[in-house]
């Protein structure tokens, strides 16, 4: 009988920094390649979208409709991805999830430069909302690995209770919390230099780590045997 190496499930601390690294590095890859814009929250959008309604700068006020939506839609893709029936045909719905991922950032990859950044904004707010959607466990914990505010909270808070309490399980977590956020600005570090220096194609390096992180989850499933023949 072959050796078997365990899987890493979707609640991986190991998948969830990949993942981390991919969500930093593509709000600066949208920050620097398209005038400074965070494609992957929606509060920012919903604000100004706020601040030009309310100046009547209408036709600037619909240019941050379409990211919102685009967000919209990929909640709706993950939680249809979800039902039974969908599972069923698609086997592995995160696998489908993280492959779809990758297409979208391929095709970004391929867009020029001369290309309305409302587009690589909207594909990329789509993308977002798929792995905030669909990736949302740390552990047992809740987590999110495009954004950092709430982890950075939520490690702060467990730094609390570990040093007030010694409490072990908030030990821990923030132990995991910090690393994701270092993740993050690992990824965020990576795509400044790469989109600087390689331009508008550096989004590939990001569909590289989520190919990565693919293999991985593909093991998810159940054990790999050390000759690489899945189960």
């Amino acid at each position: 009988m072959k050796d078997k190496i365990p899987s890493l499930s979707s609640n991986s601390f190991y998948l969830g920094m990949l993942l981390a690294v991919v969500g930093g590095f593509l709000d600066a890859y949208t920050f620097i390649s398209r005038d400074g814009v965070f494609a992957n929250a929606q509060t920012g959008n919903l604000v100004l979208l706020a601040v030009k309604a309310a100046n009547r700068e209408w036709h600037g006020a619909l240019l941050y409709i379409p990211p919102i939506l685009a967000f919209i839609l990929g909640v709706l893709v993950s939680e249809i991805a979800k039902i039974p029936r969908i599972r069923h045909v698609l086997h592995s719905y995160r696998r489908s999830i993280l492959i779809l991922e990758c297409l979208v950032l391929i095709i970004v990859g391929l867009l020029p430069s001369s290309i309305p950044n409302i587009v690589v904004t909207v594909c990329i707010a789509f993308v977002s909302s798929l792995q905030i959607s669909t990736f949302n466990k740390l552990d047992k914990w809740v987590y999110n690995s495009t954004m950092t505010t709430g982890n950075l909270r939520t490690a702060t808070q467990a730094a609390y209770l570990a040093l007030k309490e010694h409490n072990e399980e908030a030990k821990k977590q923030f132990k995991e919390f910090f690393a994701i956020i270092i993740s993050f600005l690992f990824g965020a570090l990576t795509g400044t230099f790469s989109t600087t220096f390689i331009g508008n194609t550096s989004i590939w390096i990001a569909s590289g780590i989520l190919v990565v992180a693919l293999i991985l989850y593909h093991r998810d499933r159940g054990y790999v045997s050390k000759s690489l023949t899945f189960k």
